[in-house]
């Protein structure tokens, strides 16, 4: 898919390697930047998952693992609603550090591109918001929330449109679904970003 000239728009789009992104991300992360710019550009994916996961998780007491937390706009999301139990992960140390103080349990630097060393089956649910995008985290990464959570717990994502075949999201979900890994409960095309026409498949699957 072509990227609508995003790459204009979202100049993280136009980075090519894993180490160009964390420089941006740290440098994003300055002077509350990142969340000011997530305001004016009207991100709407921490929302737009939360009221999905939230309609099929009643357990206040969940475990979340929120994968790529950034600045924890999903954790807040999830706390507006009761939830309270949460581990974030994210490549960038700068934007880590940003977190409201007490929001997440535990917090990890982590490249979500390698093995993920947790458990097998530990947590109650896995949110990935806004990390499936451009030279970000690839696919098989998905393979790694599954084994991390436990059968019948829930994964909630978003994809960037624009990576969804090219980086293989749509082999990989099929492949899982195949294998009795997971059954799709819901997905569908999210707004995401709608002020930079930038649209996300989300998708909710609950863990076999």
């Amino acid at each position: 898919m072509a990227l609508k000239d995003v790459g204009n728009k979202v100049p993280i789009y136009k980075l090519k390697t894993t180490e160009e992104v964390m420089k941006y991300y740290d440098e994003w992360g300055e002077k509350d930047k990142y969340n000011r710019d997530m305001v004016d550009w009207n991100y709407t994916g921490p929302e737009e998952t939360v009221d999905v996961i939230k309609k099929y998780l009643a357990n206040k007491h969940s475990l979340f693992f929120d994968a790529g937390c950034g600045t924890g706009l999903v954790g807040l999301q999830l706390k507006k609603f009761g939830y309270e139990n949460f581990h974030g992960a994210d490549l960038s140390q700068k934007l880590l550090d940003t977190i409201p103080k007490n929001l997440y349990q535990k917090l990890f630097k982590i490249d979500l591109n390698k093995r993920i060393e947790l458990s097998d089956n530990h947590y109650d649910a896995v949110m990935c918001v806004g990390t499936f995008t451009f030279a970000h985290v690839k696919s098989d990464a998905l393979d790694e929330f599954v084994r991390i959570t436990k059968p019948g717990g829930l994964i909630c994502f978003t994809i960037n449109e624009g990576i969804y075949k090219d980086y293989g999201f749509d082999k990989k979900i099929l492949n899982l679904k195949a294998n009795n890994k997971w059954e799709e409960m819901e997905f569908f095309k999210s707004d995401y970003i709608a002020s930079k026409d930038v649209n996300a498949w989300l998708g909710l699957y609950k863990v076999k």
